[in-house]
């Protein structure tokens, strides 16, 4: 049994590498040839001094950012093992945990505009890593530089056309690529440390520190290339769902960690040993006849590194639509041994249009640079308040713990954020509009959809109350053949259809059943736990049907009402062909509403994303009536 769990083990973490490290893992594809560029407008000069102090930042960066605050601390706030910032509103939003309300409503709005930026991260990442791989065809033939962006177009269509099969299976596919790509960079950085073996003298803090505050003029503005080293720290949150903590901690501090840091140190010494080599650093590191190879193989990591912040952006989306800030669209769950693992349809193609427009317009990695470290560090810096919040609030932390740990993590990642704000006008503004757009959007949907909640319980009214009436004097009502099914989101309200059809038509068929169907944390359900049935306190046809199904199942409602009907010893239950009935709401804008006109229009444009309900439970549409009423937002 030891044995099979070692294997067990040993699988999720080669799976995490194919999906949750691949955007920080490709980062030294770029990150010191970007620091060094020439067309930063505020450039680096390439000295002993300066390479020294900047390489220390990259790898003090990486250690403090990435290992400490994600994989050490904050990979800790899971709500019920899934990560990413929704998850930390979700624990934030939860009762029993202390804290003024409008304290956390301010929280939790930063949160949702850090998911909105990590958005934005999910569209730029694919599109500066692959293009920083394939531009490495320029290094081994420069002839082929034409071919960049045509080559990164293609590939990223394949990467998001495979994004159906699941993370689970693209994990099994890409892990042990990247188990070669962490081997090879780390080879390469130690084939170029042999240059300049004085180079490991960086380790010492002291030069990113005597660096960043002898030279803060240049440090500060250089902060905002540093940042590149430290991208995918957030994806690695977002993705925890996917594989769990144990084997992203691992998979970090055993390899992707030393084979980063190894590989920095290798640039920085071939850079001082020639300072030609800042055209391409990372591939001038490798020997001349192995670098074809290796343009491949980044091309191949850097698809991979693409994955971490789709699988991300799909977990976020999961979790904003269970969290009320995004209407109910398709999901699919790929795994049925892990909740998290889920493919979302709508944004996998909207996120592939945005990838290959990025590509397209800008061209080139450099270009999408300063873009990349403004997404990254928002949602990083978002992130850290939040746990700090929930480790004081809710883990008791001393207030002493809190400002000495917090100001330190949150004083750097200030810099980068400050450092990052100086480029705006130079690609950093796109981020920030995907932000700001994103977050009107969830906002709104979020604001509207408790307004329409809140119409539609007091138009739907206690279901308890409703059947009592009908028991007690019929209203009037003609009980026609037949079996009717209602859906409903819970047993408190009466469904709208139902209602409708009493006051309006007059008729209700002689076998009713109002059924609720939620969704467990396991991937099935037993037949056997099911379904629970009320009567509702009286023998007259109408009955509530509780249905559980598991989040890997798909939700079949003629399937449980067989369960149900085979629970009646009667046999009173029709299921030969009975007609089901949703309840659909037609939204109208109020011009005197309590949300502006324009947000209004907003809302009613993001309604038309919801997924179909008669499809979503497997409905017959042939034997399905819908029924409509009127609220206006």
């Amino acid at each position: 049994m030891t044995g099979h769990n070692e294997r067990v083990r040993g699988a999720l973490i080669v799976g995490a590498l194919g999906v949750v490290f691949g955007d920080i893992g490709t980062s030294p594809i770029y990150t010191v040839q970007t620091i060094f560029s020439p067309d930063d407008p505020h450039p680096v000069t390439a000295t002993t001094t300066s390479v020294y102090g900047l390489v220390s930042l990259i790898v003090w960066s990486v250690t403090l950012v990435v290992t400490v605050t994600y994989v050490l601390l904050v990979t800790r706030a899971d709500n019920n093992g899934e990560g990413g910032i929704m998850a930390l509103i979700t624990l934030i939003r939860r009762r029993g945990v202390p804290g003024g309300r409008h304290t956390k409503y301010i929280l939790a709005s930063l949160g949702v505009f850090g998911a909105a930026l990590f958005f934005g991260d999910s569209m730029i990442t694919p599109a500066i890593s692959v293009l920083s791989a394939v531009e490495g065809v320029k290094v081994v033939q420069p002839s082929l530089h034409e071919w960049v962006v045509p080559i990164t177009v293609v590939i990223i269509v394949i990467l998001f056309a495979s994004q159906r099969f699941g993370s689970a299976a693209v994990g099994r596919l890409f892990g042990p690529v990247m188990l070669v790509w962490f081997a090879a960079i780390g080879a390469c950085g130690i084939n170029g440390i042999r240059y300049e073996p004085e180079v490991l003298k960086a380790l010492s803090p002291t030069y990113a520190l005597g660096y960043l505050f002898g030279h803060f003029g240049t440090a500060f503005f250089a902060l905002a290339t540093v940042v590149l080293a430290i991208t995918g720290a957030e994806a690695l949150y977002a993705d925890m769902g996917h594989f769990g903590r144990p084997a992203i901690t691992r998979g970090w501090l055993g390899l992707v960690f030393p084979a980063c840091v190894l590989s920095y140190l290798g640039q920085a010494a071939l850079v001082l040993h020639d300072p030609e080599s800042l055209r391409s650093p990372f591939f001038l590191l490798v020997p001349h006849v192995l670098r074809l190879g290796m343009v491949v193989l980044a091309t191949a990591a850097t698809v991979i590194a693409s994955q971490s912040v789709i699988s991300g952006a799909f977990s976020v989306t999961h979790q904003a639509i269970q969290l009320g800030y995004l209407p109910r669209l398709r999901i699919n769950h790929t795994s049925s041994k892990t909740i998290g693992q889920v493919y979302v349809p709508l944004v996998n193609w909207t996120l592939m249009f945005a990838v290959v427009t990025l590509v397209v317009t800008f061209g080139s990695s450099a270009s999408l640079a300063f873009a990349y470290g403004m997404a990254a560090t928002g949602t990083i810096t978002i992130t850290t308040l939040l746990f700090l919040y929930l480790a004081r609030q809710q883990r008791g932390w001393p207030l002493w713990v809190v400002l000495t740990v917090g100001g330190t993590m949150l004083s750097l990642e200030l810099l980068f954020l400050g450092a990052n704000l100086t480029k705006l006008i130079h690609g950093a503004w796109l981020p920030l509009l995907i932000g700001v757009v994103l977050f009107t959007v969830m906002t709104t949907w979020q604001r509207g959809r408790a307004l329409v909640t809140a119409h539609r319980q007091a138009m739907e009214g206690p279901l308890q109350g409703f059947v009592d009436d009908l028991h007690r004097d019929g209203r009037g009502v003609r009980r026609v053949p037949g079996t009717a099914i209602f859906l409903n989101r819970g047993k408190e309200t009466t469904p709208l259809a139902l209602r409708a059809n009493v006051q309006h038509n007059h008729v209700l068929h002689q076998q009713v059943v109002i059924l609720s169907v939620q969704t467990d944390t396991v991937p099935y359900v037993p037949d056997a736990d099911r379904i629970v049935v009320d009567a509702l306190g009286h023998d007259d046809g109408i009955i509530h049907v509780t249905a559980t199904v598991g989040y890997a199942e798909a939700t079949d409602v003629p399937r449980i009402l067989a369960l149900v009907a085979a629970r009646d010893p009667e046999g009173t239950l029709d299921l030969r062909r009975p007609s089901y009935f949703l309840s659909t709401i037609d939204l109208s804008i109020d011009p005197a509403g309590p949300l502006p006109a324009w947000r209004q229009r907003l809302f009613l444009a993001t309604s038309q994303l919801t997924a179909d309900a008669a499809e979503s439970f497997g409905l017959p549409l042939d034997q399905t009536i819908i029924i409509g009423s009127r609220i206006t937002v």
